[in-house]
């Protein structure tokens, strides 16, 4: 199989024709020591990196192992806590944020608005991280209302809780807008709550990104340590 260590071909916001990405160089193992006579026993292994290397951005646990295997095994040790992120304005940190939602083990990572989405900064984590489409914040809000979960948006606007003092709960969906206009008012209203995270410099806000990963960070410190 291919190695997928290097980000999928995006479009341009205007709809021009994808331009390809370049191969990004990344850690990796050479093929299995010993030759096939040698090879690991089972189904998880795929026999093309094990023959000829595997350069993919994944932890030393999954090394030779097929994506299929890869996703099921993840699926087993998923957390209870969902991301969703407003998708109005093409957004080039929804990427990163899928990122590190692979990273923290996040059950589903959920896209409101526009199905098509930046996936450079994914690093090509989506193969191996569940996402779901909603075409508007309310038939996101009915999913959630059907699933039990309340939704909780992160965005420092008036009447923002601080998440250092907010108790999160073990299921929950983290509810993060676009960089710059933040969370839509209607995001904000249906929310169970909405919380900011405390910054003490002089930026009013910090990256859309970067501040997902703070929260789910968050998550983990409070229902994992």
């Amino acid at each position: 199989m291919p190695q997928d260590d290097a980000p999928e071909p995006t479009a341009s916001p205007d709809g021009a024709a994808p331009e390809a990405e370049p191969v990004l160089a990344t850690h990796g193992v050479g093929p299995w020591p010993g030759g096939e006579s040698a090879w690991p026993e089972g189904d998880r292994y795929d026999a093309d990196l094990l023959r000829e290397g595997d350069t993919r951005n994944v932890v030393d646990r999954y090394r030779y192992w097929t994506m299929e295997a890869i996703v099921a095994d993840l699926d087993e040790r998923r957390h209870p806590f969902h991301v969703a992120i407003e998708n109005w304005q093409h957004d080039m940190n929804i990427g990163s944020i899928v990122r590190s939602a692979n990273a923290f083990a996040a059950d589903t990572v959920h896209i409101i608005g526009r199905r098509r989405w930046n996936k450079r900064g994914a690093m090509v984590t989506d193969r191996y991280q569940h996402v779901m489409h909603h075409p508007d914040v309310e038939t996101f809000l009915a999913w959630s209302r059907d699933e039990g979960l309340p939704v909780l948006a992160v965005d420092n606007v008036e009447g923002s809780v601080p998440i250092e003092t907010y108790d999160l709960p073990e299921r929950c969906v983290l509810l993060f807008g676009q960089e710059g206009p933040g969370l839509s008012d209607e995001a904000v209203a249906a929310a169970d709550a909405t919380l900011e995270i405390s910054q003490f410099g002089s930026t009013r806000s910090i990256n859309a990104s970067a501040a997902a990963a703070v929260v789910m960070h968050a998550w983990i410190r409070r229902h994992r340590f």
